[in-house]
């Protein structure tokens, strides 16, 4: 579908800027990150660059087509997405291999793909569509329903298990429900029982009373209250992590000059702690770059949701957005130890094809909204 001329001018610039410093500033942190292990294996120091790049292209692709039909069409399709987004995440229990304990994804060819990434997409599609109508914020059964859409999927993807991405499903589940003028008393005693319910839950499983939580993920809630009770088992992760984004120092140690990662003493350092590596190699002011660009992200992504032309278009924005936050919280909490370790990616920067073809498409929604607003924006 062609786009008029005069959409044209509202392109959001600063938006498209920082997604791509970001991406450039992660193909070269996951070299350096994995150029001497990947070295010693005897395979191309490029490796996960070239794959990355491979993930942007398809996902470019998938940005220009998302953008270029009006977002509202998009809303016809929400019931048939999310619906195949059910399916997929079905096929990953039941065909999908399982590695290092988890199943998450399923062979595409040569390729793999994780379905809880497109997912998140499908969430905010369908929540959208469903809090359109300001009823179903606004009374139990509404509510009930829409939360019903995000447990479904939730809890398919806590069978593989992933409790970081069932994590984000609920931030976007109370996100969206709040801009859709949700009334604030029922979203705090949402939030508090849902609090307490966790609370129950982690607790009935260290008793041995119930078995939602798997041994390795209490493992890292009991570690997360203190690294140091293993600190060569399951504390390890969280210590070099520590260890490596204080030693960075104001300036950092220089590209390729990390050592907790190239000596490997920093584990997942292309994946789940590539911030920590950003932190040791450029230092204070690095990481400062890296989030400051996320905020520009962020803060893009809420004005036009401000300014959009419709409701369905405030909530898709808000949504979209919303997947940058919460990752953005959750991962680099991690590395700092403020969180438990779920192995969440940091979106533009973790190496790994599913989360950048997401980020991307999350991009798209954001701009699509932008490009077909009728407010000023400024």
């Amino acid at each position: 579908m062609r786009i008029p001329r005069r959409y044209w001018r509202n392109l959001d610039w600063p938006l498209i800027l920082a997604v791509l410093a970001l991406t450039f500033i992660g193909l070269v942190v996951i070299y350096s990150a994995s150029h001497s292990q990947l070295t010693a294996q005897g395979a191309s120091p490029w490796h996960y660059v070239q794959t990355q790049l491979v993930a942007f292209g398809l996902g470019l692709i998938a940005s220009i087509i998302i953008v270029s039909i009006d977002y509202r069409a998009w809303a016809r399709w929400a019931k048939l997405i999310y619906l195949a987004t059910m399916a997929l995440l079905a096929s990953v229990l039941l065909l999908g291999p399982a590695i290092f304990g988890s199943q998450r994804w399923v062979k595409l060819g040569p390729m793999s793909l994780q379905p809880s990434e497109l997912a998140k997409i499908a969430i905010v599609l369908v929540l959208a569509k469903f809090f359109e109508k300001e009823e179903n914020a606004q009374t139990i059964q509404g509510v009930a329903k829409a939360l019903l859409l995000v447990l479904f999927p939730a809890a398919l993807i806590l069978r593989q298990p992933d409790l970081g991405t069932a994590a984000i499903f609920i931030g976007l589940f109370f996100t969206m429900w709040y801009v859709a003028h949700g009334r604030t008393k029922h979203i705090l005693i949402s939030v508090g029982a849902l609090i307490l319910l966790s609370t129950a839950i982690v607790f009935m499983s260290l008793k041995g009373w119930v078995s939602i939580i798997k041994p390795y993920q209490l493992t890292r809630i009991l570690v997360f209250l203190d690294p140091y009770s293993d600190p060569s088992g399951a504390g390890w992760n969280i210590i070099q992590s520590i260890i490596a984004i204080g030693s960075g120092g104001f300036f950092g140690k220089g590209l390729l000059n990390g050592t907790q990662s190239s000596l490997h003493f920093l584990p997942a350092n292309h994946t789940d702690f590539v911030f920590s590596v950003i932190a040791e190699e450029f230092g204070f002011l690095g990481s400062l770059l890296v989030l400051s660009l996320f905020v520009v992200v962020i803060w893009r992504g809420l004005r036009i949701a401000a300014v959009a032309k419709d409701t369905f278009g405030t909530l898709l924005a808000t949504g979209a957005t919303g997947i940058f936050f919460f990752h953005l919280v959750i991962n680099v909490g991690m590395t700092l130890g403020f969180m438990p370790i779920t192995g969440l990616p940091l979106p533009f920067i973790t190496a790994g094809g599913s989360i950048m073809l997401t980020s991307l498409m999350a991009v798209a929604i954001i701009l699509n909204v932008g490009l077909r607003r009728s407010k000023i924006m400024f």
